[in-house]
């Protein structure tokens, strides 16, 4: 097992050093364009689908490990800090299916504690989110969390939270397990991968033209379908003020003016309560649910980013995890 983990990280490291190098057959299958044209995948998309493949892997191996090896030696291996599964900042986390932490290399101290109620940085409740999607038989999943450091992980630095790509599985009776990379690592370079860096330049490109154009102009456009700020992913911006008033929308104009502030999910996250809270206090990266009008409304993972205008409001786009995976994570 040991030397099946050395190569996969040593997979991992030439791969960052040889981004161009990501092999054909390992890429996304050609995706088709709105406009029904057929679009070879990228090298960037090649690089992210190694990364997410690597991913499975990793876990994929670890649920084997546990099934040959049993539960209390898993644990103890995917606990250990120095252990085999512990390397370059991957590292496994278990929980029992009542959200009791079981194992984590970074975070000892809250063994045996449930967390059910633990949320991110902006209120999102990962761990009964993991368990619900590790028990309906796994998949990939999306959150914030702070980077492993030599210090191990605060979890209340809530400045250090980013984005992270997580894969959650079933690994034996009443248990489950996951584990994690920076959604900026599946770029082979500098930023996120395709659709997230896109996501964030038409939210930079919208506070900056509301702030050369003013207020008027700019939430007419943002509300034009046929604007400069729905493109051609589909993606767009919406605009609201710190209250929760809806006040710029190119698809929902007969929401424009309506307070949603106290909108709830399915997981009891107040969604527009906390896109706002995260815009008042300077913007970045929310990971929330909302439903996909383009997938008959169903409820996934979306990865949000914000930004402030000024005072009065503020903007932000945001991009279905299914879009950077290529699959439905059912929640």
């Amino acid at each position: 097992m040991k030397c099946w983990i050395m190569g996969l990280f040593l997979c991992m490291m030439v791969m960052l050093a040889c981004a161009g190098c990501v092999a054909e057959e390992s890429a996304k299958p050609v995706v088709e364009s709105p406009g029904g044209e057929h679009t070879p995948p990228t090298e960037e998309d090649r690089y992210a689908a190694m990364v997410m493949a690597t991913l499975e892997s990793y876990m994929q191996d670890a649920v084997s490990y546990a099934a040959g090896s049993g539960k209390d030696e898993a644990l103890a291996a995917f606990g250990d800090p120095l252990g085999e599964y512990t390397h370059d900042g991957w590292y496994i986390y278990a929980y029992d299916n009542d959200c009791v932490l079981l194992a984590h290399p970074y975070e000892p101290g809250s063994v045996g504690l449930n967390r059910s109620d633990w949320t991110d940085s902006r209120g999102l409740p990962v761990i009964r989110m993991g368990r619900d999607v590790a028990l309906a038989g796994g998949g990939f999943i999306t959150y914030l969390y702070p980077k492993p450091s030599g210090g191990g992980i605060d979890e209340a630095a809530y400045a250090t939270y980013e984005p992270k790509l997580g894969y959650v599985l079933p690994a034996g009776e009443g248990w489950w397990i996951g584990s994690g990379v920076a959604l900026a690592d599946l770029s082979p370079g500098e930023g996120y991968p395709g659709v997230v860096g896109d996501m964030i330049t038409l939210v930079e490109d919208g506070a900056a033209y509301a702030l050369s154009e003013g207020d008027e102009a700019a939430l007419a456009e943002i509300s034009d379908l046929s604007g400069r700020f729905v493109n051609a992913n589909g993606h767009y911006l919406y605009a609201y003020t710190y209250d929760g008033t809806l006040i710029g929308h190119p698809y929902l104009p007969e929401k424009i003016g309506s307070n949603l502030y106290d909108r709830v999910d399915m997981y009891g996250m107040r969604n527009i309560e906390a896109l706002a809270t995260t815009a008042k206090e300077g913007g970045g990266f929310i990971v929330f649910i909302w439903p996909n009008p383009d997938e008959g409304n169903r409820e996934e993972l979306k990865i949000g980013y914000v930004l402030p205008v000024n005072d009065e409001w503020w903007l932000g786009s945001g991009v279905y995890l299914s879009e950077v995976t290529g699959e439905y994570t059912p929640l």
